[in-house]
């Protein structure tokens, strides 16, 4: 099958709904199925469309149900699309919804944030991830914490660097933080957090192959955000054995689920630093976030996300 994907992100970018959709088109590609990646819709013959961000993508997938009213069409929502533009410009994200055949969400909490009738067009897929290279081999000099997430205000990027400043003088914690700074004011927040705690390290954007070295080395990784749509960092993660420490926030909870003994209360530095301090000194407390992570770890493998895409695909096509 011809398969058309849509993306808002840009060929060189290295968020999430481009890391989303090369992995898709790699997975769909294994599957047998022609795969082209685009930023957007203009009339191209396929067999079938799988947009990206129902807002973001609005206009392709408009395009697309223009030139073929009875083409399969699946909107995948991003995490923006639930938790800010159903309320900031319902009708553009709703009409995306209303056209497509098929919506996926990437945690278990999605179906509770959409209006009752597009619950029964959604499946849940869960984004998946490889082992890691090697077996971990974390400092023995310092306790990291790692941080992945551009520096933007969804991703509540500080918050973890303000955590370590309450941790106590003999704490080892070091914060290793991995992300492209949207906008200048961005940057010269780390640079002036970096300047003030020298517990706190920004190493800024770097490749997904330095992502999974860093977590490598990492004792721990702390998923702050303020919403998310189901990180792909949170895959990696389980699928990598690192303890996680998250925000309590649905794109979380979906994932690790509700008895996940590692979150915090999202924007407060006061909780993530009892964490974070619970953790470097409490063996007994990372063992079991790590015990939770392996039970986990199955749910995100690519052999189970192209069995549900599959399973979608042959629903509508």
């Amino acid at each position: 099958m011809k398969i058309h994907l849509v993306t808002p992100a840009k060929e060189n970018s290295r968020n999430g709904n481009r890391t989303s959709a090369m992995r898709w088109a790699g997975l769909l590609r294994s599957a047998g199925h022609r795969v082209r990646i685009d930023t957007d819709y203009n009339g191209e013959p396929t067999d079938l469309v799988i947009a990206l961000h129902a807002w973001r993508s609005a206009a392709a997938i408009r395009r697309y149900r223009e030139a073929s009213p009875e083409g399969p069409l699946v909107v995948a929502l991003g995490g923006t699309d639930v938790n800010t533009y159903l309320k900031t410009d319902p009708q553009t994200t709703l009409d995306s919804m209303k056209m497509a055949d098929a919506l996926v969400g990437l945690h278990d909490l999605v179906a509770a944030e959409l209006p009752p009738e597009f619950r029964r067009k959604l499946s849940v897929i869960r984004q998946s991830a490889k082992p890691l290279p090697r077996p971990r081999n974390p400092s023995k000099r310092c306790f990291d914490i790692c941080v992945i997430g551009h520096l933007r205000e969804e991703k509540d990027p500080f918050r973890t660097a303000l955590a370590a400043r309450l941790l106590p003088v003999e704490s080892r914690v070091r914060v290793l933080h991995y992300g492209k700074a949207h906008g200048p004011e961005w940057a010269l927040q780390a640079e002036a957090e970096m300047r003030v705690n020298p517990r706190y390290r920004w190493q800024g954007e770097v490749s997904a192959g330095q992502v999974r070295q860093a977590l490598l080395r990492a004792h721990l990784m702390v998923i702050s955000s303020l919403q998310e749509g189901g990180a792909n960092v949170v895959s990696e993660a389980l699928v990598g054995g690192v303890p996680i420490i998250a925000s309590d926030i649905a794109g979380n909870i979906g994932l690790l689920g509700r008895d996940y003994g590692g979150y915090f209360r999202v924007g407060d530095e006061t909780s993530l630093a009892e964490r974070i301090r619970r953790a470097e000194v409490d063996a007994r407390f990372v063992k079991s976030l790590q015990r939770q992570g392996r039970a986990l770890a199955p749910m995100f493998t690519p052999e189970q996300e192209l069995s549900a895409w599959q399973k979608l695909l042959a629903t509508i096509t």
